[in-house]
């Protein structure tokens, strides 16, 4: 591969993790002999600012060297000039899984960044389907997943008071999340059917299985298959979810009699007002409109 690469490095990813180790996982890439043009981020939003301009001026493959919400920023750099254009090679995005998630690349193999490594120094690449979640002030792109609900509030939790403790800061969150458990009406209409709507807990949008490091969300989610899996928890008690919980982390969580999953390739949203939404493991605050499967929209090198 004659093409340079840019690795969109953050470095407070992983509670300053990635500023450390990002050096020397960069240098194994150099060793095997990737070419490497490296820029580290300097504030939240930055590494979509950089991934933006260099697809520009030509650069077709990047580097997201964080975690999810580094990801998360490269793609919502790269797909609004991206989609629907001519230019070859695609785009491509690979991983140096360093920050606290680190969610996406689990899909595909559990050694982290030494899978990572390996998928681009063996010039690895694949199809990736794209979530556009559209809203009251625009658009967000998202290989992983979306959520409302629940799993938004332990997000948020999570962020704010544990982020140093990688995955198991999401475990914390759920805890005291819990003693604030509530329901709340949620209303879709999935590929233009009837209106669905139920008291819910939380609801996820999975283009990927994994969220949180090593939480199954949807385990049979495909990330190339044109299609985001819908993950419904209905109204529970306390009592019920910190039961259900340990579940999750092999995907048995859907075959419990209050977990519904569905499939779809567009969802449109009747939402009354703004939200917390989670998505790729960053909490935004938006009025949902609409969420639909671009399919294929970029590589990733996994």
């Amino acid at each position: 591969m004659g093409e340079s690469l840019l690795a969109i490095v953050n470095p407070a990813a992983g509670g300053g993790r990635c500023g450390e180790l990002a050096p020397a996982a960069l240098a194994r890439l150099r060793s095997a002999g990737l070419q490497i043009e490296e820029a580290r981020t300097r504030a939240p939003g930055h590494a979509q600012e950089l991934a933006h301009a260099a697809y520009q001026r030509g650069v077709r493959t990047f580097v997201a060297v964080g975690g999810d919400g580094t990801a998360h920023e490269v793609v919502n750099g790269l797909l609004p000039v991206a989609l629907g254009g001519e230019a070859s090679p695609r785009a491509c995005l690979g991983f140096l899984p360093l920050g606290t998630g680190n969610s996406f690349l689990r899909d595909f193999g559990s050694d982290g960044l030494d899978h990572g490594v390996a998928a681009l120094q063996q010039r690895r690449r694949r199809p990736c389907d794209v979530l556009r979640l559209c809203h009251s002030q625009g658009e967000l792109y998202s290989i992983n997943l979306l959520s409302a609900g629940f799993v938004a509030d332990v997000a948020t939790t999570a962020n704010r008071r544990f982020k140093a403790l990688g995955p198991a800061g999401y475990v914390l969150a759920v805890v005291l999340e819990t003693a604030g458990l509530g329901a709340s009406p949620f209303r879709m209409r999935l590929d233009g059917g009837p209106i669905w709507e139920r008291e819910t807990t939380f609801v996820s949008f999975c283009n990927s299985r994994f969220t949180a490091g090593g939480m199954m969300m949807a385990p049979d989610a495909e990330t190339d298959d044109g299609m985001v899996d819908v993950i419904v928890a209905e109204k529970m008690s306390r009592l019920r979810l910190l039961l259900a919980f340990p579940r999750i982390f092999s995907g048995g969580h859907v075959r419990l009699p209050f977990i519904s999953s569905m499939r779809a390739r567009r969802i449109e949203f009747d939402a009354q007002g703004e939200m917390d939404l989670m998505i790729d493991g960053e909490v935004v605050r938006h009025r949902p409109t609409r969420l639909d499967v671009l399919p294929s929209a970029i590589d990733v090198s996994v």
